[in-house]
């Protein structure tokens, strides 16, 4: 067994690891993307009632599709109808964003909601500008109560990822499955790749879990 780890997986160790820097791509611009689409869909279903509506269309859509359909669906369909996106790597990108966003717009949106009135009334009151009442009072509070879903959103993120290699993006778990078909011997090559998953998702939860104490101590609302 370790003669078969050392030829199937040490030596590619490099093929492995690019995969690995690919997934981290895809990942942190799909969870970042995903974010700056969470925040404008929250938006929405917090305003008017037209808007309300399409944030909940977008909402209840994105949720209620399987992630390798969105990913079929932006990678074959979107460059026919809208001109975007040009490469496999966007499209799954976007796919990965679309998802996230649908989950994140929930969490701001009840975050925003569940803010005591007199709060907002208060900043009014001490001639606090529309902009100082969101950085000081809601941002804070809103990130607060998003933390657990943003952490839990990163590892489902890192997760899905599994799922771009359908469209040959060459990811972490693309560069194994050309390992293991070009050598037929999938143990120790998808054991280590799961292992590598764990780590990541392991470390990333970690990672963010220390920086959310911090958060909550900064702001005094450490429990």
């Amino acid at each position: 067994m370790l003669d078969n780890f050392y030829r199937y997986v040490v030596l590619n160790a490099g093929l492995l690891g690019q995969g690995l820097l690919v997934t981290l791509q895809v990942c942190v611009q799909a969870f970042v993307l995903g974010v700056v689409l969470a925040i404008a869909v929250s938006l929405l279903r917090v305003t008017g009632r037209i808007p309300r509506a399409i944030g909940t269309a977008y909402v209840e859509f994105f949720r209620a599709t399987p992630v390798l359909v969105q990913l079929l669906w932006v990678n074959y369909v979107w460059p026919d109808l809208f001109g975007f996106p040009t490469t496999a790597m966007g499209a799954g990108v976007i796919a990965l964003a679309l998802q996230t966003s649908a989950y994140l717009a929930e969490t701001i949106r009840a975050g925003i909601e569940g803010l005591p009135r007199g709060q907002l009334e208060a900043g009014r009151a001490v001639g606090m500008s529309s902009l100082q009442i969101v950085r000081r009072i809601v941002a804070p509070q809103v990130a607060l109560v998003m933390a657990p879903a943003l952490i839990s959103q990163m590892a489902v993120v890192i997760k899905s990822s599994t799922l771009v290699s359908v469209i040959a993006i060459p990811d972490l778990m693309y560069a194994a499955l050309k390992i293991v078909n070009e050598w037929f011997e999938p143990i120790e090559v998808l054991t280590s790749t799961a292992f590598l998953y764990f780590l990541l998702i392991f470390l990333i939860s970690l990672a963010a879990n220390r920086i959310s104490d911090r958060f909550r101590a900064r702001f005094g609302l450490a429990v």
